[in-house]
């Protein structure tokens, strides 16, 4: 090789210093970093905003105050006021029965008959029997006047005076004896003819003509049950004595009882309590107390089972609010709130009592502020809400109990 052609060392290209190349890779990493948040600013900028979370629909309710009623629940059973079995009071054969099963009848009117022939003769053989000793007294009467004559002549003896003295006083008792026979004789008569003692409805006919019916019978004939008024029995706590007792003190006449259907919650009849019990049973710890109803309508029913709410006095304007508004928690009790921007926030509520449907509200909420009254299961805290119309009403089976 020449030295024409060879290369100089000199003449080739000198390498880059290290520092110099890294600094260039970091400025083209740069580059890119900035270009490529350019790009996503500007895609961003061009998207449409996230929808936001659709409003929940609830019904909501304003909170009042009102005056409301103290009031105790209890479960109770309906009773007659009176019951009679009517029974025969002779032996003998059924002749009729005079009522038809499930009539309402009075005091005294006529039910059955039983056969007279046997007691009938009863009394004319006692009547016969103080024929002859009315006739037996009278002969005595006119020989004693005879013997008080003839003592006065010495034509008889003292004796035979004092004799027929006795015999007198004999026959006089005697017919005294005949007159108890004779009013025995027309009792057992009358009992022939059976009436009711009470007014009220009677029941199944428990015998038929024909048969015959003693006095002993434990059936009886048939059944009798006042039901116009009727009684309510029903019981409390024993911790519900106090504040009864307590209303009893305290409150002018009678307190009011109102009878209601489980279901329904259907009131039947407003009576008075008539009764609070003198002692408390001990093994189901609770009270028993009675109510009588009028039942012209005849909706109350011996043996049936309703609830019986006594009303003890009223608190006067309370806040209340329908007992669905108020939920509850880990931590108690709650409602939600509604803000001025139709939000939502839960509050804590302090429950007084409830009655009739309505929580007595101590502490939580003010007079006026809207509640969550209806989809509370969709709520969360700050959650956006839209009136929709208030569900039909329901029947609350639950109406009056603690939420």
């Amino acid at each position: 090789m020449d030295a024409s052609t060879s290369p100089s060392p000199a003449a080739a290209p000198a390498p880059l210093p290290y520092r110099r190349r890294r600094g260039l890779l970091i400025l083209v990493v740069l580059l890119l970093l900035v270009a490529g948040a350019l790009y996503l600013r500007h895609r961003w900028a061009a998207a449409p905003p996230p929808a936001a979370a659709p409003a929940v629909p609830v019904t909501t309710v304003a909170v009042a105050r009102k005056t409301v009623p103290i009031a105790l629940r209890g479960v109770g059973n309906v009773l007659p006021i009176y019951s009679v079995t009517v029974h025969t009071r002779v032996d003998g054969q059924l002749d009729s029965v005079a009522f038809t099963e499930g009539q309402d009848v009075k005091a005294g009117q006529v039910l059955a008959r039983i056969d007279p022939r046997t007691y009938q003769a009863q009394l004319a053989q006692v009547v016969a029997q103080k024929a002859k000793d009315t006739a037996q007294l009278a002969n005595a009467r006119a020989d004693l006047a005879r013997y008080e004559t003839l003592i006065k002549e010495d034509a008889t003896t003292q004796q035979t005076l004092d004799t027929q003295k006795s015999l007198v006083n004999q026959l006089q008792a005697a017919l005294q004896t005949d007159d108890a026979q004779i009013n025995y004789a027309q009792v057992q008569l009358n009992y022939t003819t059976i009436t009711a003692p009470i007014s009220g409805r009677v029941g199944a006919r428990l015998v038929d003509p024909g048969n015959i019916v003693h006095a002993a019978d434990t059936n009886g004939l048939v059944v009798i049950n006042q039901i116009d008024p009727i009684a309510v029995q029903f019981t409390l706590p024993e911790s519900s004595f106090q504040a009864v007792n307590r209303a009893l003190r305290t409150t002018p006449g009678q307190l009011q009882v109102t009878a209601i259907t489980h279901d329904t919650q259907e009131v039947l009849g407003t009576g008075r309590l008539v009764l609070l019990n003198n002692q408390i049973d001990t093994t189901t710890g609770t009270i028993a107390l009675k109510a009588h109803f009028p039942n012209a309508e005849h909706k109350l029913w011996p043996g049936q089972s309703v609830d019986a709410r006594i009303t003890l006095g009223e608190r006067s304007e309370v806040l209340v609010v329908p007992s669905a508004v108020v939920q509850r928690s880990q931590d108690g009790y709650f409602a939600y709130v509604v803000g001025a921007d139709n939000t939502v926030q839960p509050r804590p509520v302090d429950v007084v009592d409830t009655s009739e449907g309505q929580a007595v509200i101590g502490k939580g909420l003010n007079e006026g502020e809207r509640v969550v009254l209806d989809g509370q299961y969709r709520l969360r805290p700050g959650a956006h809400i839209v009136e929709t119309a208030p569900k039909a009403a329901a029947p609350a089976a639950g109406a009056g109990a603690r939420p």
